[in-house]
């Protein structure tokens, strides 16, 4: 096996949505850490996302009636847009940070704000991440989803302040409740205006002195997050959830862990971190390959683009519906996560009823893909064929017998392709 091109092979996985044999074999050629480079500071405008404008919701509650026309037009939107990218690592990030912060359109009911929150996450998701942290607190999603639109000096609402905490910038056990309710205190004055703006009602906001995290002062939302921003777990804790995503599962080892944070730095840096955790000796060793499962999202959009499938992404289309009904299904539909924790990971995705509905989808997409690649190949060849389509470095002994037995039909072996072991791992 061609030990560099495997190599790019995990990277383009791991930074995008998977990629065919001929990216791959492209990326190769470039090499590595050229590759790395490309991804994160591509050149020039992407087609697919020009191709893929942002919908023109409003930027407020929208009434019941049309709303889930709507909503089935926002989720095609992305997943169009994951498919038609040639830059996508920015959607992969996108996608990363949908998880993070995540934020459920059934409580805010405004495609509007929780498109406008995708694209805040997509603008602001390469550089400071305090410049995100700060505008996920004034986002209206986000303060609709956490009621810190409710905040005010007499009802001091704990949600966002505690999940701010607990779940966005420091982890379990590196703050208090009492912190908790101080940072509540800080964030209080805060609405929504008829324009979907948050705007701050001084007469609504604490602006006595607040103890948070062993510091008194004044804190309104900015100084309180820069403040937990500067608490030594913040680092550490946000370092640690890129690694769990794009490395690989379980405590990030320390080695790699110190090089993350010098890499992330003082000016917490997110396309320095990834750039970090990508040139690694450990993300690029055989312990990290394959280590992950993967997600529901990632699994649906690798399949789109190695067939590739152009999305209608209008609400009432049957592309719509049949991405829809797989990703339900499966237990991801990207802006319905289950809670503010996001959704689970790893083997969580590998259940008989999942496997059902991948094989239905898997279906779907064989009917409608271009599977030329292995149709004009010899049967003798379409096992390479398939695995060149798919970007996958080899199958097993095991997938291959399977395989084996369906090669003078391309479409039921593309079909079993798709539900081998070897492409549902990252």
């Amino acid at each position: 096996m061609d030990q560099n091109r495997s190599a790019v092979a995990h990277l383009l996985r791991r930074a995008g949505f998977g990629a065919s044999g001929a990216e791959i074999d492209a990326a190769a050629k470039a090499g590595y850490e050229a590759t790395v480079t490309a991804l994160l500071a591509p050149t020039g405008a992407d087609p697919g996302a020009a191709a893929t404008p942002l919908p023109g919701f409003p930027a407020m509650k929208v009434p019941k009636k049309g709303s889930a026309q709507s909503d089935y037009q926002m989720v095609g939107w992305w997943l169009a847009r994951m498919a038609a990218v040639t830059q996508p690592l920015v959607e992969k990030r996108t996608f990363f940070f949908h998880g993070h912060f995540a934020t459920s359109i059934q409580k805010v009911a405004s495609p509007g704000y929780m498109v406008q929150q995708n694209q805040t996450m997509r603008t602001l998701g390469g550089g400071d991440f305090a410049a995100l942290a700060h505008a996920i607190v004034r986002d209206p999603a986000m303060m609709l989803w956490l009621d810190s639109a409710g905040n005010t000096l007499k009802a001091p609402n704990e949600n966002l302040a505690r999940e701010l905490m607990e779940l966005f910038t420091l982890g379990v056990g590196n703050y208090t409740e009492d912190d908790v309710r101080a940072g509540a205190r800080a964030l209080t004055g805060w609405r929504l205006d008829g324009n979907g703006k948050a705007t701050l009602v001084p007469k609504l906001h604490d602006d006595t002195p607040k103890t948070i995290l062993g510091r008194t002062a004044d804190f309104d939302d900015t100084s309180f997050v820069d403040w937990i921003l500067q608490q030594p777990a913040s680092p550490k804790f946000v370092t640690g959830r890129f690694w769990d995503r794009f490395g690989m599962p379980g405590p990030i080892p320390a080695d790699v862990s110190g090089r993350l944070l010098a890499a992330y730095g003082p000016n917490r840096d997110v396309t320095e971190l990834l750039r970090a955790l990508f040139l690694d000796p450990v993300f690029q060793g055989p312990q990290a390959r394959y280590a992950l499962v993967k997600q529901p999202t990632e699994y649906v959009v690798g399949v789109l683009r190695a067939l590739k499938i152009k999305v209608d992404a209008s609400a009432d289309s049957k592309d719509n519906q049949a991405l829809r009904t797989a990703l339900n299904g499966l237990g991801q539909l990207p802006f319905y996560p289950p809670n503010v924790g996001g959704w689970p990971e790893g083997t969580a995705w590998l259940t008989t009823a999942a496997s059902q509905t991948r094989f239905a989808f898997a279906q779907w997409a064989v009917a409608k893909g271009d599977l030329s690649q292995v149709q004009n190949s010899s049967p003798s060849q379409r096992i390479d064929a398939v695995a060149h389509l798919l970007g996958v470095d080899a199958f097993t002994d095991r997938s291959t017998a399977a395989l084996n037995e369906v090669v003078a039909e391309p479409a039921q072996l593309v079909t079993l392709a798709l539900l081998a072991p070897e492409y549902l791992v990252n």
